[in-house]
C-alpha cells in the first residue's frame, strides 16, 4: 500500500484470503486520527476474492464511524462483479454499473 500524499493510497498485487492480513494491517493509518477524504485506488489489484470484498466493507464501516469519507477507485471488474452479485452497489457508489 503506497501513498500519494493526496489522501489516496494506491493497493497493488493480490486482494485475497491470503492477503488481506497484510493490507488489514493498514486500517488505522488509513482511517482512523483524521477528517480528510480518503481515496484507495484499486488499481494495481491483479486478483481479488470474497474476502477481499469483505475487507473493503469493514473500511467502509470503520470510515462511517469515524465520520470519515472513504471512495474507492479504479476497481476491477473482478471486484465490481462480487459487488453487484452480493447487491452492495449502492454501499459502493456504482449504482449504475460505475467504476469510480
Amino acid at each position: 500500500m503506497a501513498s500519494r500524499g493526496d489522501g489516496t493510497f494506491e493497493m497493488s498485487g493480490s486482494l485475497t484470503f491470503q492477503t488481506v492480513p497484510q493490507f488489514q494491517t493498514h486500517a488505522g493509518t488509513l482511517l482512523l486520527g483524521g477528517a480528510q477524504p480518503v481515496t484507495i485506488d484499486m488499481r494495481g489489484i491483479t486478483q481479488a476474492d470474497s474476502a477481499g470484498l469483505a475487507l473493503m466493507i469493514e473500511w467502509l464501516q470503520m470510515a462511517r464511524n469515524e465520520r470519515r469519507k472513504l471512495a474507492f477507485a479504479n476497481v476491477p471488474e473482478q471486484v465490481s462483479e462480487l459487488i453487484r452479485v452480493n447487491g452492495l452497489q449502492q454501499m459502493f457508489g456504482l449504482e449504475n454499473g460505475q467504476n469510480r
